[in-house]
């Protein structure tokens, strides 16, 4: 007869992705995760869905709900580009609240119930399902490496092939060339540096909270455990402690998405600026 998992066993359960094969090491690109990818694809596509209809829809008259959602959205995103980069902001600005909303609707996942979507995904024969992309190291790294990329590509389109490689050897300590190895290694590492630390932020408190979410659900599920008075302190401690946490990690998930978006603005402010 089959018993249930150990606390341990739920956590490690819940934590593992839907991987096309074993992790071997700390760093395997052969690895690959099925459910970030999946979820981030789909939810990408509900993000430009809702913007697409909001725009298709728009009109002169009094907007509705959802229009005046998008605007008001769509301006304060434009206020905050206007605000950190001197160029053109034909692209970028959409890039923004893309970031904005695409972050937030990937968020919103761990705001279902924990073992919703793993449970549907057992019933169509998945052992595992982590169905929170920003969780997953690999889709936060993701989209800080596309935003990498695009330093360097606003780098190159503001100040040209040459004027982007003279700042990296001749800042920030000078243009003497005895100084040029030492300059080009500390904005090699400037770079890496902001790529890893917006990948990680959004990773660390997610996954946090995600983990939160997880003990909560085994204090309901071991309250039978600790007798008639125990369990029934447990599973009130669950209840009020899950909605608490829920209503606060509301905050986390649009504050998250929040400083992911101003974070790429001004990365990509950064570089239309000169060293």
């Amino acid at each position: 007869m089959s018993s249930l998992p150990t606390a341990t066993e739920y956590i490690r359960h819940h934590l593992a992705n839907l991987a096309s094969s074993k992790q071997a090491s700390i760093v395997d690109f052969s690895v690959i995760n099925y459910d970030t990818l999946f979820f981030s694809i789909l939810i990408m596509a509900i993000a430009l869905w809702l913007l697409y209809k909001a725009a298709n829809k728009a009109t002169d008259g009094v907007p509705g709900k959802w229009q005046c959602a998008v605007e008001m959205m769509v301006e304060f995103v434009n206020t905050q580009a206007r605000t950190l980069i001197h160029g053109d902001r034909t692209f970028i600005a959409p890039l923004g609240l893309t970031v904005f909303v695409w972050v937030t609707l990937m968020n919103c996942i761990d705001l279902l119930p924990v073992d919703l979507l793993p449970k549907i995904a057992s019933l169509l024969g998945f052992e595992h399902l982590r169905p929170l992309p920003t969780a997953d190291l690999n889709g936060t790294l993701g989209i800080s490496v596309g935003v990498l990329l695009l330093m360097i590509y606003y780098g190159f389109k503001a100040h040209g092939f040459a004027g982007f490689f003279k700042g990296l050897i001749t800042a920030p300590f000078g243009a003497n060339p005895l100084l040029w190895p030492f300059n080009l290694v500390l904005n090699i590492i400037e770079y890496l540096a902001k790529c890893v630390s917006l990948g990680m932020r959004l990773f660390g408190n997610m996954y946090a909270g995600e983990l939160l979410f997880f003990l909560l659900a085994l204090l309901g599920g071991y309250a039978l455990s600790f007798g008639v008075v125990g369990g029934t302190l447990s599973t009130l401690g669950q209840i009020v402690g899950g909605l608490g946490w829920w209503l606060f990690h509301v905050l986390i998930v649009l504050l998250q998405a929040f400083i992911m978006m101003m974070l790429t603005l001004v990365y990509l402010g950064q570089a239309h600026e000169s060293h």
